[in-house]
């Protein structure tokens, strides 16, 4: 039997990472993926792929509806879907192989196989077991499914087969107006596809401040996206032609339909629960402070336990896992960790919303500014949005920052950094900002919460 420091199960932003980390750290390490590549669902069917599909239809937008505008006029403009998608691929095999690169530079070893536990320490893959000191969990997420609708990816489709579409279609219906959902669906509203949402709740992206929330869909609204909110899907005829939603009194016809109801832990099959591992009722793997599992040399990270599921956070409590596994301290900031939807405008948050705020008991200053009032904004032409700043009255701290507009996935990162240094709303108002950039619109905002702007 072969044995290892640490079999780290599952090769996404989590696995990986904590792989790499704990390789460099002189320890022995296995990374077991069951997938034919490497790099877990972010990298293959997640958010590289849809973000290179965003960002190719988003050019086609632009020269398509804006482009006149600017002096750029252009005819015969048409979308080659097939040579997109090669797009798409191109990218994914380039960062899977990126991967596959890492894993020899710093003598990983690549299981290839599903993997079940068999002890605290043992793993079996593919008939094959495997022995180790830890063992890591990074196994991920999948997409939530309904009972009545079985996923074929051709009519019914998750996440997974409108990323890989040979045409497009001219009605898609989705079910859920989350942040998965979103995204794809203006990448088929970008290129012609009428796109009906339905969604079971009062708002669309329900997890974000409710201002904001409003603001996105008042935006994708006008780029033609069309919303029903409060309705839930009774059951569904799938033909040939096309999919039909049952909903009350109602029938939505549409060529496909795309269900992102959320996603799922990846936890069965595991043997999780024939070794003693806790998990919750949704799957989650129950963890102490440190990732350690109701085993104490199995430890679990990422989608697989309770928080965000976000790239990003599964990245960083991979290397705060290996780090403990080490025998050394390690925290992560929760709070400080961004969350982003990018649609256009994009979407960037971090920290608490208002609601959160009130609902603790926090006595806020709020600060807003619309990017239709920033010069670079207007140049760009990216003028519909909001920066809206939340601090804690008594502390002056910030406490919360959202931004819906031009390039907000970057310029959120500035709220991460005060929230991780605890600074004040002051320190950013003061803080010169250069003109004219987007970025401009979150030291007004923060002028703002303190009685203090200037272009407003």
């Amino acid at each position: 039997m072969e044995k290892f420091d640490l079999i780290v199960i599952g090769s996404g932003p989590g696995g990986y990472v904590a792989a790499i980390r704990a390789a460099q750290k002189g320890l022995r390490v296995a990374c077991v993926e069951k997938e034919k590549t490497l790099g877990g669902t972010c990298l293959n069917v997640g958010c590289i792929p849809s973000k290179a599909l965003l960002h190719s239809t988003e050019y086609y937008h632009r020269v398509a509806h804006e482009g006149n505008e600017h002096g750029i006029e252009a005819s015969d403009l048409r979308v080659n879907l097939s040579k997109m998608m090669a797009r798409k691929e191109k990218i994914v095999a380039g960062l899977v192989g990126g991967i596959d690169f890492l894993f020899k530079k710093n003598k990983v070893v690549a299981i290839k196989g599903a993997a079940k536990l068999t002890s605290s320490t043992t793993i079996e893959v593919e008939g094959e077991s495997y022995e180790a000191t830890h063992l890591l969990l990074a196994t991920g997420s999948e997409p939530m499914t309904l009972p009545f609708l079985p996923i074929d990816e051709k009519r019914v489709l998750t996440s997974t087969g409108a990323l890989a579409l040979t045409e497009i279609p001219k009605k898609m219906l989705m079910i859920g107006a989350g942040v998965i959902g979103l995204e794809l669906g203006s990448v088929y509203r970008r290129l012609g596809a009428e796109v009906e949402v339905i969604e079971l709740l009062d708002r669309v992206t329900p997890g974000l401040d409710a201002e904001i929330s409003k603001t996105v869909q008042q935006v994708l609204t006008k780029q033609g996206m069309i919303f029903h909110l409060n309705t839930k899907v009774l059951g569904a005829e799938v033909r040939d032609s096309g999919v039909t939603l049952k909903v009350d009194g109602r029938d939505f016809v549409g060529d496909v339909v795309l269900v992102a109801i959320g996603r799922k832990p990846y936890s069965e099959g595991l043997g999780l629960r024939e070794v003693g591992i806790q998990t919750d009722e949704s799957g989650r793997v129950l963890i102490d402070g440190s990732f350690r599992t109701s085993l104490p040399s199995v430890y679990a990270i990422g989608d697989l336990v309770d928080g965000p599921m976000l790239a990003h956070k599964a990245s960083e409590e991979g290397i705060a896992a290996v780090d403990i596994i080490c025998g050394q301290k390690a925290e992560i900031n929760y709070v400080a960790i961004p969350n982003v939807m990018y649609t256009w405008p994009e979407v960037a948050c971090v920290g608490m919303s208002e609601q959160e705020a009130k609902a603790a008991g926090i006595e806020i200053i709020v600060g807003k500014v619309p990017f239709r009032g920033i010069p670079r904004a207007r140049c760009s032409g990216d003028e519909e949005g909001l920066v809206k700043i939340i601090g804690d009255k008594k502390s002056g701290r910030l406490i919360g920052m959202h931004i819906v507009g031009p390039s907000a996935s970057e310029m959120i990162h500035e709220g991460v950094i005060a929230l991780e240094k605890r600074a004040k709303v002051v320190d950013i108002a003061h803080a010169s900002h250069a003109h004219p950039t987007c970025s401009e619109a979150i030291k007004e905002a923060s002028q703002a919460a303190l009685g203090e702007a200037i272009h407003l």
